[in-house]
């Protein structure tokens, strides 16, 4: 079997300088692609030519900018089926989650070449003043600079395209550092930037060792960091970041609360999928659900009978659901964290076996607050429930968590939901729906230990922008 290559790009251009980085199957365990991994002295020559290109990103017409967000995304629809087959491959996505991820793709970089001619400011009256009457003023927003991204291996096409596309609209050169265990993801789109009439430095997309991370955060050449992954490298990565802005999207273990008056057939699909696309391998997924004590023994039997029936396996499979964690010792700290809770005392109603890299899919009841697969971020195929019956204490108990990136309600009382989404210490409440639900021009990111910022298209070109004043005075 021929293994396929992949260059990293520096400077807008592909280098095929070695083949050091494999990328396995992530569901046969075999080698699957070699992708030439980039150095300290890449990482150096790829921050200095995004320097050298500032001025020219920054003074690019907003039409060029949005042109050739439009051809990146013309080109990922053409190529989709191509896309498709690499997420499978080296994120071991099921067809079904790895299809919508090549359509958040197009949508993302669609959605930015929007934005790329909407990046304006106003005028400000200055006369509010006796001393400024003779003053008139205004605003525009401009690129930061060079910038440096960090992504993870879940979303090897979206997460990195809420980086790369907005860099593009806003008018800032960037140097990204992709997963290592799904870096060719990221490849493909450089691959098609590279097909752009783009300033020299523009970008440069560098597989590096995770070693390697600190220098994206700590060269004072760089002006803003923006970083998706762990909270703990994350964090560490904000100490090492100096004087720039730091833009964090970090982890999770959201909850959803399901009240009385819910439509519980409905609810039940959602936590389904909620809690187990991607494998559980999503910030957002479903972790801890309330549901109401009057309708908690009749959601958890459908809950059960639903998940017991999900199919697990092959990606390639239309019928798969789960597919492998992203490695067999992912999935060996799962089970061990569902052992952990079972130990304590809690009971698992179904799943929680390992064949490999995969888990099946497990609800357990009955679990500790302070078990790790409660209170830390499983990021595998787990649910955990528990019944309420005071709605304000159960908001307390979803805030009781050192993570705040989003929750969802399902419930129909207005003034519920208005208590909700004023009291619960989040990034986004998510009313009738799931944590995991997200369109990609929505305000994106969290609280507490889930981050600082947010993503979402227009919010991270503010981020990569900054507010320039003008005042002149009439004479």
């Amino acid at each position: 079997m021929t293994v396929q290559c992949y260059p990293y790009y520096l400077a807008n251009r592909a280098v095929f300088a070695n083949e050091d980085l494999e990328v396995l199957d992530k569901h046969t365990g075999r080698l699957a692609y070699r992708v030439s991994q980039a150095g300290d002295a890449e990482i150096d020559r790829a921050i200095a030519a995004a320097v050298e290109a500032r001025e020219a990103m920054a003074e690019l017409p907003s039409h060029r900018r949005r042109d050739a967000l439009r051809h990146c995304a013309r080109r990922f629809r053409e190529r989709e089926d191509e896309l498709i087959e690499v997420l499978i491959v080296e994120g071991g996505k099921v067809i079904r989650d790895a299809r919508g991820e090549v359509g958040r793709l197009i949508e993302t970089f669609e959605i930015a070449a929007e934005e790329a001619t909407r990046m304006g400011g106003e005028v400000m009256p200055m006369d509010i003043a006796e001393r400024a009457e003779a003053f008139w003023g205004m605003w525009k927003r401009v690129p930061v600079g060079p910038v440096s991204f960090i992504t993870p291996f879940n979303f090897p096409y979206n997460l990195v395209a809420h980086k790369v596309a907005p860099a593009i609209a806003a008018g800032c050169p960037f140097v990204l550092k992709p997963a290592e265990k799904t870096p060719v993801g990221a490849l493909l789109i450089g691959e098609t930037l590279a097909e752009c009439d783009l300033p020299d430095g523009a970008f440069s997309i560098l597989p590096v060792h995770r070693d390697e991370a600190a220098r994206f955060a700590e060269d004072e050449r760089l002006k803003l960091l923006s970083f998706t992954g762990s909270d703990k490298v994350g964090w560490m990565l904000k100490e090492k970041a100096g004087k720039k802005p730091v833009v964090m999207e970090l982890g999770g273990n959201a909850a959803c609360l399901v009240d009385a008056d819910a439509d519980i057939d409905d609810a039940v699909d959602r936590l389904v999928f909620g809690a187990f696309y991607q494998s559980g391998q999503s910030c957002i997924s479903v972790q801890r659900v309330q549901v109401h004590e009057a309708i908690y023994a009749q959601l958890k039997a459908r809950l059960v009978e639903k998940v017991g029936a999900l199919k697990q396996g092959d990606p390639r499979d239309p019928e798969t659901f789960v597919g492998p964690l992203i490695t067999e010792d992912d999935a060996r700290r799962v089970v061990d964290w569902i052992g952990e809770a079972v130990e304590k005392g809690a009971h698992c109603l179904v799943g929680g076996e390992r064949d490999g890299a995969v888990v099946t899919p497990a609800v357990l009841e009955g679990v500790e607050h302070d078990c790790r697969v409660y209170d830390e971020e499983v990021f595998g195929p787990v649910l955990v429930l528990e019944p309420f019956s005071d709605f304000d204490a159960a908001l307390d108990v979803i805030n009781a968590s050192r993570y705040g990136l989003q929750a969802g309600l399902f419930l129909r009382d207005i003034g519920k939901i208005h208590r909700a989404w004023n009291r619960l210490e989040v990034g986004g409440v998510i009313i009738n729906d799931i944590p995991a639900f997200r369109v990609d021009h929505m305000p994106y990111g969290g609280v507490k230990d889930s981050g600082l910022g947010r993503e979402g298209i227009r919010f991270a070109i503010e981020d990569m922008t900054e507010i320039r004043m003008l005042a002149v005075r009439d004479v």
